[in-house]
């Protein structure tokens, strides 16, 4: 079933449901399917052939998601862009990924002139929210077309989706997942959200990039989709209890903020139903704080831009069970494999390994990507045995539950010793002063590696270094424990709100030869 008809069911059955709602916005189900038909019969009057690609430039909007979907039902790949990257990284992202069709919201006008300027591939610009001079608005544009015909027809294996990779690492790349691929993820996601009534999600992250996830499985049971343009902490909280949310998706780093929040018990959140955390891991002890905070709501997902986010899941039931349990160790975990994923662990050699053996977690089945983009040698090297290689070291515990040790690069060997970031990482968050962390491996005379940590506090906090490191030094000994603390305002983060730790080595690493 192709993404827009998960639209058109929730418009057959709940027509007159709110769909899409922002602060000055309101669009029911019955009218964003027509709009995204007109999008769709505009893009083809336009002269947009079946295969050619589109991409969104915006914050959360409606009208982004409903250019989005008209995209897709216009036969046009969607484009995943980082709105947070440079004009630089735009420009290169728009040229590599051969976009031919880009809708922009007014925010990003500048953006919208570097690429009109040096992204000659663009055949026609279209602004969200008004009219410029060089380009229609997207009411404009879709003029007096037909709120329904726009469908082309697709097949399986046609791309649906050009997703970014990381860019934790380094450059981002094309990631193309076909229409089978994201079915997979969007079956994984309707068995896993069990609501009690119409769903009422607040949408946070971007609905045009990780939260689309999140969005599709909710279309069908005709959910109501509150936009936040910025992820602000107190209007989330408010906003939970404002408009009695049931679902929200977000990224550990910023429920570490909401739990640091100074109103964090000013509101009701007993709506909740679902709060589902993805992107990194979530130290365990701040996930026990969420469990108190917001109640028996979290579910966690696990994926990468490659497999998109169910790979594994682990339900709000299991949590509370491994609380009631005792078993706290649980809670570092991810969960187990979803219907729509084949997950085991792998050495070098491509050897499958047995439970509590440490090694890369590797996946195969519908969900994973075709490939990437204009990178044939990438795409052999991840699918190296037959299976997709996620990067990620972890192992699956005799219960079946998987457990994410850490990216295989972001290993820090200090001493002839093998250190894992994510060990230390646990360790300092369970200080009453860190909001967050990222541990990385910088250059030593004495250590080859040393264990530096970063530290983002929460407001109003004073830890200092000495501190820190004494801290950790106690419960993980002096050979793991972090060698230099330094104490940043902000940690850099990607749109999906990871951490991103080859911008903070490459702070450490300036002239030296450690891959990035």
């Amino acid at each position: 079933m192709p993404v827009p008809k998960l639209l058109d069911a929730g418009a057959h059955r709940y027509p007159d449901n709110p769909c899409l709602v922002a602060s000055s916005y309101q669009a029911t189900y019955r009218q964003v399917q027509a709009m995204t038909h007109q999008v769709a019969n505009a893009l083809k009057a336009a002269g947009a052939a079946p295969g050619e690609h589109a991409c969104v430039l915006s914050r959360n909007d409606p009208l982004a998601f409903i250019a989005m979907v008209g995209a897709m039902r216009a036969g046009l790949p969607y484009v995943v862009l980082n709105i947070r990257d440079t004009v630089e990284d735009l420009v290169e992202g728009v040229i590599d990924r051969d976009v031919k069709w880009l809708f922009f919201h007014t925010e990003f006008s500048a953006a919208a002139e570097a690429l009109k300027r040096r992204a000659p591939g663009v055949k026609r610009m279209i602004c969200l929210d008004a009219q410029t001079p060089a380009c229609p608005s997207l009411e404009a544009f879709c003029g007096d077309f037909p709120g329904h015909g726009g469908d082309v027809p697709a097949a399986p294996e046609d791309v649906l989706v050009l997703a970014s990779s990381g860019g934790t690492t380094g450059k981002p790349k094309g990631v193309m997942l076909t229409h089978r691929a994201m079915n997979a993820m969007i079956a994984a996601g309707l068995m896993l959200f069990r609501h009690k009534a119409t769903p009422v999600h607040l949408a946070v992250a971007p609905i045009t990039h990780a939260a689309a996830g999140i969005v599709y499985p909710l279309l069908p049971m005709g959910g109501k989709h509150i936009l936040l343009p910025r992820a602000d902490p107190g209007e989330i909280l408010q906003t939970i209890e404002r408009e009695k949310v049931t679902t929200i998706f977000l990224p550990p780093t910023l429920i570490y903020m909401l739990l640091a929040h100074p109103d964090i018990d000013k509101y009701d959140y007993s709506s909740l139903e679902y709060m589902t955390y993805a992107a990194s891991p979530m130290a365990p002890v701040k996930l026990q704080e969420a469990l108190t905070v917001f109640g028996p709501v979290m579910l966690q997902a696990y994926g990468q831009a490659e497999a998109p986010l169910m790979l594994t899941a682990m339900t709000p039931e299991e949590h509370v069970q491994a609380v009631a349990n005792g078993a706290l160790e649980r809670l570092a975990s991810c969960g187990r494999p979803t219907p729509s994923a084949e997950l085991a662990i792998m050495d070098d050699d491509g050897r499958l390994l047995g439970d509590d053996e440490r090694g890369e977690i590797v996946v195969r089945g519908d969900i994973v990507m075709s490939g990437y983009y204009g990178a044939a040698d990438a795409t052999a090297a991840a699918g190296k045995f037959g299976w997709h290689h996620t990067g990620d070291v972890g192992y699956r515990d005799a219960d079946g539950f998987y457990y994410i040790v850490d990216r295989k690069r972001d290993m820090i060997i200090s001493g002839g010793f093998n250190v894992y970031p994510s060990e230390v990482e646990n360790a300092l968050m369970t200080h009453p002063d860190v909001q967050d962390c990222a541990v990385i491996g910088a250059p030593d005379d004495k250590w080859g590696e040393a264990v530096v940590a970063v530290v983002e506090r929460k407001p109003g906090a004073e830890a200092g270094p000495d501190e820190l490191i004494g801290f950790c030094k106690e419960r993980l000994g002096g050979m793991k424990a972090p060698k230099r603390v330094e104490v940043w305002d902000t940690l850099p983060r990607s749109a999906v709100g990871k951490v991103l730790k080859r911008e903070i080595r490459s702070r450490f690493w300036q002239g030296q030869e450690r891959s990035i």
